[in-house]
């Protein structure tokens, strides 16, 4: 399995994993010019964008250390484009995980930054 297929993988189960905590999936893989965001959901009155990490175990670090401020700053841009291109307001209120799977361990990161 390559890289591309382990991300789908694990995104995928991380879209369930949410799901059975509440949160409901808008979309998967959005794109644009800026970026992208794995997964656009809802919690509550929450839009929130999540960030999948995967690592097959802690040998490079843990799978939150790889979404760096620069990673974030990707991520932050590639909202802001979505708001405004799915004619969100300035108002709603928004929020960053992350799913960090160690493994075959996931681990809800709410509001990681």
């Amino acid at each position: 399995m390559n890289k591309r297929q382990t991300g789908s993988r694990w995104e995928a189960q991380a879209a369930l994993f949410l799901e059975q905590a509440g949160y409901q999936i808008l979309e998967r893989n959005f794109r644009c010019r800026q970026g992208e965001i794995d997964l656009v959901a809802r919690e509550g009155r929450y839009l929130v964008f999540v960030e999948v990490k995967y690592r097959r175990s802690l040998a490079w670090g843990s799978p939150q250390e790889a979404v760096n401020p620069e990673k974030q700053e990707r991520i932050r841009r590639t909202a802001l484009y979505y708001l405004y291109s799915h004619g969100y307001g300035e108002e709603m209120p928004c929020r960053f995980d992350v799913v960090a799977v160690t493994g075959e361990k996931m681990e809800l990161i709410r509001d990681a930054f």
